[in-house]
């Protein structure tokens, strides 16, 4: 099949065959999640820095630490 074809078409058939393989990964990777304007818990803004390097973010730096503080207290005693 490849002898018939010239080396143009073999090639774009290959680009295709990528391009379609790429979409199709494409399709089922999981949306990104979308990072508050202002902390949930505190109403402060978030700055962008803090959204972009932490894509779906909720809360505020001082917020989160001490959710992650507080729940790491209530993980410790059910052990």
């Amino acid at each position: 099949m490849i002898d018939e074809m010239d080396e143009l078409d073999y090639l774009q058939a290959e680009v295709d065959a990528r391009l379609h393989r790429q979409i199709e990964q494409a399709r089922w990777l999981p949306a990104r999640p979308v990072s508050a304007f202002v902390c949930e818990d505190c109403g402060v803004p978030i700055p962008d820095k803090r959204r972009l390097a932490l894509p779906g973010v909720q809360c505020c730096v001082d917020c989160q630490t001490i959710n992650e503080a507080m729940s790491g207290r209530y993980a410790r005693r059910g052990r």
